[in-house]
């Protein structure tokens, strides 16, 4: 078998795996693939499949904190672009909320501290899939939401 037929063999069974929302710890991933039959699986391995994929860790539904992966639309990889990753933008006349995929908020929060004062956005605070943005000045929060409207143009509409 081809080493690259076996990549995409082991990828199915994680993906599978992740799916059962059951696994809390990275070595447990490794045990049920042992389990499968994949032997030279390693913590490490499963460490760079979980980012590969953006699995994140979430409660299911027993309140336990499991890996999952997020819905194939919005897992962001290196290759997504920014805009594609946002999916909301809300205000109510003093703070600017932002929604995002899953796992995306810090990369966008990250991205928009960095911009300058005279953009609009004093500071930002992340979780996983929401972005708080204290406005300069609240009486310009229009003028900031078009910016950032501008900005993430692509996946608003």
């Amino acid at each position: 078998m081809a080493i690259q037929q076996k990549q995409e063999i082991l990828t199915q069974a994680f993906k599978e795996l992740l799916k059962q929302e059951q696994f809390s710890s990275q070595s447990d991933i490794v045990d049920a693939l042992k389990a499968k039959g994949f032997d030279n699986i390693s913590q490490s391995k499963i460490s760079r499949m979980l980012s590969k994929f953006g699995a994140v860790r979430t409660r299911n539904a027993k309140q336990e904190m499991v890996y999952c992966l997020p819905a194939e639309l919005g897992v962001p990889t290196a290759n997504s672009p920014l805009a594609q990753l946002v999916l909301d933008i809300e205000h109510n006349d003093v703070m600017i909320i932002i929604r995002t995929s899953p796992g995306a908020a810090q990369l966008i929060a990250r991205l928009l501290d960095s911009l300058s004062k005279s953009d609009g956005v004093l500071g930002t605070i992340a979780g996983d899939d929401t972005i708080f943005i204290a406005p300069t000045d609240t009486s310009q929060i229009a003028t900031t939401i078009k910016k950032l409207e501008t900005l993430f143009l692509n996946n608003l509409g």
